[in-house]
C-alpha cells in the first residue's frame, strides 16, 4: 500500500517524475585509479556507474543486471589491474518517477524535495532536474491550479536538479521534511555527504527509508544521458520517489533523489544530487 504523508501548509519541496525508462547506450569515463592516479579508461557500457570511495581511494564501479556477456567481460577487462572495486546491483539503473508528496504537470507526477529561498528572497522548490522535462507549471493536485514555475534546470550533464519558484511570493514554505505520522524534521542547513554517513530518504511511493553513503562524485549512465557529481547510497527507492529529500536527523539537507536500481523489498543502489551543489548553481539557500 502506498504510504500517505501529511502535507505542510502550501510549501513542501516537490520533486520529480518521469516515465519508466527504456534501455539505451551511454559512454562512461572511468578514471584509472592506479598508484599514479593518472589516465582514463573509456567504455561505452549502459547500466554502469562509477564513484570514489574517499575512505580507501578506490573507484567503485556498479553494474546493473543488463551488464552481461560481452559487456561484463569488457567492464572487467577495462578495470583489471586498477584500484577499482566492481559490484553488482539488482534491477536496471534508471531515473525514479514521482516521489514525496506529489505535484503534477500535465500527465506527469513529481515529488517533494526541499523548500528553499532564492537569493532575491522568493520562496522556491529544489527538486530533481529530470522533473522539469514534464512541464514548466506545477500544481499540488492532479489537474489543479498551478502554484509553481520552473526557473532553472540541469539534466543530464553536470547534475540532476531544478528550481521552481512559487507563483505567490507570500507562500509560506518552511524547510521541513514530513516523515509521516505527524512527525517533521526541520531542515536548517545544507551539508555535504560523507562516505559512511547515515542518511534518510523520504518519498511518496515507499515512505521513509534509511541507509548510508557509499561513494561520492558518482557518474551514472542513464538512457537519457550521463549525469555527474552524484552521491551513491544504499538507501532503497522506487519509481515515485524521485526528487524526494535525502537528509540527516540533525536537520541537514544532503540531496534530492535522482535514480538508481533495485527496490525496497530486495534492496538496491540509489543516487542523489548533492544539495550544496544544486543550491549554489540555482542561487538559493535553505530557510528564509
Amino acid at each position: 500500500m502506498r504510504s500517505r504523508h501529511r502535507k505542510i501548509s502550501r510549501g513542501k519541496v516537490l520533486a520529480a517524475a518521469a516515465a519508466a525508462l527504456a534501455a539505451g547506450t551511454a559512454a562512461i569515463a572511468l578514471p584509472q585509479a592506479d598508484a599514479a592516479g593518472t589516465g582514463e579508461v573509456a567504455q561505452s557500457i549502459t547500466g554502469t556507474a562509477w564513484a570514489v570511495d574517499t575512505r580507501t581511494g578506490e573507484t567503485l564501479v556498479t553494474a546493473d543486471s543488463t551488464v552481461q556477456g560481452a559487456k561484463w567481460d569488457s567492464l572487467l577487462a577495462a578495470t583489471r589491474g586498477k584500484a577499482v572495486r566492481v559490484e553488482r546491483t539488482p534491477g536496471v539503473l534508471s531515473l525514479f518517477a514521482e516521489g514525496g508528496d506529489a505535484i503534477f504537470a500535465g500527465g506527469a507526477r513529481c515529488s517533494l524535495g526541499f523548500n528553499v529561498t532564492t537569493n532575491d528572497g522568493r520562496p522556491a522548490i529544489l527538486t530533481a532536474g529530470h522533473c522539469a522535462a514534464a512541464g514548466r507549471r506545477w500544481s499540488l493536485t492532479q489537474g489543479g491550479r498551478p502554484v509553481a514555475t520552473v526557473q532553472k534546470s540541469t539534466f543530464p550533464g553536470n547534475g540532476d536538479f531544478s528550481l521552481l519558484t512559487y507563483d505567490n511570493a507570500a507562500t509560506s514554505a518552511p524547510s521541513a521534511v514530513d516523515t509521516g505520522g505527524g512527525r517533521l524534521v526541520n531542515i536548517t542547513r545544507a551539508a555535504a555527504a560523507q562516505v559512511g554517513g547515515q542518511v534518510s530518504r523520504m518519498g511518496s511511493t515507499t515512505g521513509l527509508h534509511n541507509g548510508r553513503v557509499t561513494a561520492l562524485n558518482a557518474t551514472v549512465n542513464y538512457p537519457e544521458g550521463r549525469v555527474t557529481g552524484l552521491i551513491q547510497t544504499t538507501v532503497c527507492a522506487e519509481p515515485g520517489d524521485s526528487g524526494g529529500p535525502l537528509f540527516t536527523g540533525d536537520g541537514s539537507a544532503i540531496g534530492v533523489t535522482s535514480g538508481g536500481s533495485g527496490n525496497c523489498r530486495t534492496g538496491g543502489v540509489t543516487f542523489f544530487q548533492p544539495a550544496t551543489t544544486a543550491l549554489a548553481a540555482v542561487g538559493a539557500r535553505i530557510g528564509g
